[in-house]
């Protein structure tokens, strides 16, 4: 069976994407959760990492002997080991532009990234409001995506990026729950977007377990003193 290694469900963007979409998908999977204590060396989340790739970051996928610690790798080899699961989409043309916006996802939109960490279990409007007045390249990240989004779910008829389900929609899931966490303004269309993705029962479970796990790391969240 597939082997999972992926961090705090609460904090770890990069490991709701790959966890989301196996459970969408319905791919069995073995999840082996390596919770955030440090990043330092020594750390035991470093620690047991280390074991597996040279990076020492989450997520890493497992599948017998091999190993895989990029997240549109693994999605890549996701979608050749199950074709029958359509991960990306059948068009030529439609799956060519999922890449690209998947790969522009892997790449970009630092500032929102930075700005915006993942934090599930917490609502931070007012924080939200301060970084939307004071960071112009937050504000230009939303516009692009906005932009994005709108064109493809006008294109493709919706309800998702491509129509059904695809990686896409896994990638941009952070992003989706990033802009509820912190009420960042989109219009209707797009609010309505975030909250269908949020919905998908792969996303939906990883919000349920985000916020059941309780954990609080200082390091994560320097706008907050506690929960």
């Amino acid at each position: 069976m597939l082997k999972l290694y992926i961090g705090s469900k609460n904090y770890s963007s990069w490991s709701l994407r790959p966890w989301a979409l196996l459970r969408q998908a319905g791919i069995p999977f073995e999840e082996v959760l390596v919770r955030f204590d440090s990043f330092d060396a020594n750390s035991q989340f470093k620690q047991t990492l280390a074991a597996l790739t040279p990076t020492g970051k989450v997520p890493v996928l497992q599948d017998g002997d091999l190993v895989i610690w990029d997240t549109l790798a693994i999605a890549e080899y996701l979608a050749e080991q199950y074709p029958d699961k359509q991960l990306w989409p059948a068009d030529k043309a439609a799956r060519a532009r999922a890449r690209s916006v998947c790969a522009e996802m892997h790449a970009g939109f630092t500032a929102l990234r930075s700005h915006c960490p993942q934090n599930i279990e917490a609502s931070l409007p007012d924080v939200g409001a301060l970084i939307w007045r004071d960071q112009p390249a937050v504000r230009a990240d939303v516009a692009r995506l906005v932009a994005m989004w709108r064109e493809l779910l006008v294109q493709h008829g919706g309800p998702l990026l491509f129509g059904p389900f695809s990686i896409a929609d896994a990638y941009f899931a952070p992003v989706c729950l990033r802009i509820r966490t912190y009420g960042l303004p989109v219009p209707a269309d797009i609010a309505a977007y975030v909250e269908r993705v949020a919905a998908l029962p792969g996303v939906a479970a990883w919000i349920e377990q985000a916020r059941a796990e309780g954990d609080f790391r200082e390091f994560e969240e320097p706008y907050r003193l506690s929960r």
